[in-house]
């Protein structure tokens, strides 16, 4: 099996075929991940709620990130692995580097960062220096004391306009992949048009190139508030590997995310 790479998803994109992703946090649940068909997998801080039982990804570490990214590697050789920079891991360049260091070290293929275009130059450093970079925009949950909660962004003309503007500003500073996180459907679409690399939606409609979910939210595991935009293959199929398999066809076929899913 050939491994994914970045090249592989921008020609994706450019084909217009879609193409789903999920997070993972283990082993056997990467490689059960990867037999199904999923070829790219993000160890997102969203594991200090899934696996740390915390109420945020705040407390996440590098070491916790890595640590699971070192186990996701061994569990999917093949996929393309994206490991989040958890909360003020990168708020210096010289700790940017060394956050990131550690988890490509630890078998990433790239590394995930929320913010805008104040993360230009950070993402220009990274770059140079070989570290292929996912932006995250829209819902950054790191953010969440500044957005006062999990709420919807780029509803208004003018914060639409400041997302689409941070999107061309990370790009042109070398950003390869995006992550647009509970955005309008319309907003979506600008963004995944306006940008060459490969956009992957969480909330944000059927209209970008790729999906991701939490896998919790996948399987119906998910304790307390689900999201709008969740999905539970597993109750559908009744079986795991259909679900995956089954989460994977609908993406790819437009299906999923439906509009009871989205953000108008």
């Amino acid at each position: 099996m050939k491994p994914t790479t970045i090249s592989h998803l921008r020609q994706l994109k450019a084909s217009g075929r879609k193409f789903a992703t999920l997070t993972a946090y283990d082993f056997s649940f990467a490689r059960l991940f990867a037999d199904q068909g999923i070829q790219v997998m993000l160890i997102g801080d969203s594991l200090g709620m899934t696996v740390q039982g915390h109420e945020s990804t705040l407390p996440v570490t590098v070491a916790d990130i890595a640590y699971h990214t070192a186990a996701v590697r061994r569990g999917a050789p093949h996929a393309l692995v994206m490991a989040d920079l958890p909360f003020m891991s990168y708020a210096t360049p010289e700790q940017t580097f060394t956050s990131a260091a550690q988890l490509m070290r630890a078998g990433a293929n790239m590394v995930k960062l929320e913010g805008g275009e104040w993360l230009a130059e950070t993402v220009r450093m990274l770059t140079e220096r070989a570290v292929p970079v996912c932006g995250h925009l829209g819902l950054t949950p790191q953010s969440v004391n500044v957005f006062g909660g999990y709420k919807v962004q780029g509803r208004d003309e003018a914060a639409a306009e400041r997302l689409l503007a941070d999107a061309l500003a990370l790009e042109a500073a070398g950003m390869q992949l995006l992550v647009l996180e509970c955005v309008p459907v319309a907003l979506a679409e600008r963004v995944t048009k306006a940008l060459s690399v490969p956009v992957i939606g969480i909330g944000a409609g059927n209209v970008t190139d790729g999906q991701i979910l939490v896998m919790h939210d996948a399987f119906g595991i998910t304790g307390g508030h689900i999201p709008k935009f969740a999905k539970n293959f597993l109750a559908e199929t009744g079986d795991i590997r259909a679900a995956i398999r089954q989460y994977i066809a609908d993406v790819e076929a437009g299906t999923y995310p439906a509009a009871e899913h989205s953000f108008q």
